[in-house]
């Protein structure tokens, strides 16, 4: 794993960058980004997002999903899916309640893919080390379907504990408290 640069995002001397708004009220781009690339760079869930083995799964992602027939954004790596994954968040749920809804689904997902990847990989006596690559890992279990389930849950947890991560932080920040299921 990219080691990042501090595990501490708790320390007050050292924060993320707040998002600056345009005279209209509008996100700047390049705060987005600088917030992004700052979570990137010292957030340890979110930084794996750039790991070799994450990076070999997403890929893996793509290849299914084109196979499949569906249509499939090319993005070139699993940290460009992030991204664009919560610039276009910010843009689809403009408001506390539609981000709250956003995030809530998320964590949802966040839980199932969580479950489903602890039971199969104990079934299936998988290595879950940061050392193995996961995909060659699930050859290990003998139904294409079931490990074609599995490597999209390994794809979700990534993914959905990286959003959530930044997500949450933006969530602060623009609504003035934390998330929380009961916000509403």
């Amino acid at each position: 794993m990219s080691s990042p640069k501090s595990n501490n995002t708790q320390d007050k001397n050292f924060s993320p960058p707040t998002l600056q708004r345009d005279e209209n009220g509008r996100i700047e781009s390049a705060s987005l980004a600088n917030l992004i690339e700052w979570f990137l760079n010292y957030d340890e869930r979110v930084a794996v997002i750039r790991h070799p083995r994450v990076e070999e799964l997403f890929q893996w992602k793509q290849e299914q999903s084109r196979r499949a027939g569906e249509e499939v954004f090319a993005f070139d790596h699993a940290e460009d899916r992030l991204a664009i994954g919560m610039v276009q968040a910010l843009a689809m749920y403009p408001t506390e309640r539609a981000m709250h809804g956003w995030v809530s689904q998320l964590l949802n997902a966040l839980e199932d893919a969580t479950k489903t990847n602890e039971e199969v990989s104990g079934a299936y006596k998988l290595d879950a080390s940061e050392d193995s690559s996961i995909v060659a890992e699930a050859s290990k279990i003998p139904s294409q379907a079931a490990r074609e389930i599995f490597l999209t849950c390994c794809w979700l947890e990534t993914l959905c504990t990286a959003e959530l991560r930044v997500l949450g932080w933006m969530y602060q920040e623009l609504y003035g408290r934390a998330f929380h299921p009961d916000n509403f």
